[in-house]
């Protein structure tokens, strides 16, 4: 068996064939003219050899080479996908060179992406695993204790059936905020668009969580210009989420006995809306990731900071916004505070 048969031994092959054929039917034609029949032959041989040899390896051989070539190379991750020019008028083969390329290249792209989401899955499980895991282990702490003798005694076990309630309710908004997350993402969650004043559903946020900023002296305050009716049309049920979680932060990790700022532009179409506080502010390194599902930025400080984020909120929010196809920031500066600012849709009825 011949395994990688080179051009000119094909040509070769064809030539002597062709040869023999030629030379019969001339020796057959002048009835055994000997010396005619074999300089024939080698002219034919001659003249065969050279045009079948070429036409192998300029049309065939080197075309499939390169193709075998760039396969090898992408096997072996050492091709650089940018393609190879030989100076060919196009031609069926090259064009196949070129789909494999773009194949390939096509095929990189994909599997970089599956790695990252990949990663993304498992870093995502394992906050999943560590956020589920602290109120669900501080609820068998509780619950072991009072099975053990706890129960009985009047001063702890009201304290430690209180402690597990809080721990429960702290699963149960996780549990809320994944559900909700992952409705979001698929796009199960359908906007109920309708028409509301922005400025008045911030104002019952605030009402909302008085009690929350008065533990920690913050003001909450709308800027002067900015207190009259902002119509928009979005879901009223989803935008108060986005805006109780906003505050919530702005009080959190605002200064005591600071402000949290509300503000609203008119943008033509879109209603800008900003919420700013004026506490410790957030590094630039932080910014990009913020809006990522569970990312902290001083998780020590977070969970420390009053009661309970599910590490979603944020995520929550930018998917909330996006779903209304609008668009969310933060801008930040260490030591003056953060503005998140989001637009929504203005309502133009009168």
């Amino acid at each position: 068996m011949i395994r990688n048969p080179k051009p000119v031994s094909i040509a070769l092959i064809i030539s002597l064939v062709l040869t023999i054929l030629i030379s019969a039917l001339l020796f057959w034609a002048t009835e055994g003219a000997l010396l005619t029949v074999t300089i024939a032959g080698m002219a034919v041989f001659i003249l065969s050899f050279a045009l079948y040899f070429y036409a192998l390896q300029y049309f065939i051989y080197d075309r499939i080479k390169l193709i075998y070539k760039t396969i090898h190379s992408l096997k072996t991750k050492k091709y650089d996908a940018k393609g190879s020019n030989m100076g060919w008028r196009s031609d069926p083969i090259q064009k196949i060179n070129k789909e494999v390329i773009t194949w390939a290249r096509d095929q990189n792209e994909q599997m970089e992406e599956l790695k990252r989401l990949a990663d993304f899955r498992k870093e995502f499980l394992g906050n999943v695993s560590h956020e589920l895991k602290t109120p669900i282990f501080n609820i068998q702490g509780y619950l072991h204790t009072l099975i053990d003798g706890a129960l009985n005694d009047p001063e702890v076990n009201m304290r430690f059936l209180s402690k597990a309630a809080k721990s429960v309710d702290r699963l149960s908004d996780l549990v809320a905020d994944l559900l909700a997350i992952s409705q979001l993402e698929s796009g199960e969650l359908v906007m109920e668009f309708e028409r509301f004043d922005v400025n008045t559903l911030l104002k019952d946020v605030y009402e909302q969580l008085e009690v929350r900023a008065k533990e920690r002296g913050t003001g909450l305050l709308i800027r002067d210009g900015s207190n009259k009716p902002f119509w928009v049309s979005a879901d009223k049920y989803r935008i108060r989420q986005v805006l109780v979680n906003l505050v919530n932060n702005a009080i959190k990790y605002g200064k005591e006995n600071g402000t949290v700022t509300a503000t609203y532009f008119d943008m033509d179409e879109n209603i800008l809306v900003e919420i700013s506080d004026d506490g410790e502010g957030i590094s630039q390194e932080h910014l990009s990731r913020i809006f990522e599902r569970f990312y902290r930025v001083d998780k020590s400080r977070s969970r420390e900071s009053g009661p309970g984020g599910t590490g979603l909120g944020l995520a929550i929010v930018k998917h909330i916004i996006e779903a209304h196809n609008q668009t969310i920031h933060v801008r930040s500066s260490p030591g003056i505070g953060t503005t998140f600012s989001f637009t929504l849709s203005k309502d133009l009825q009168n």
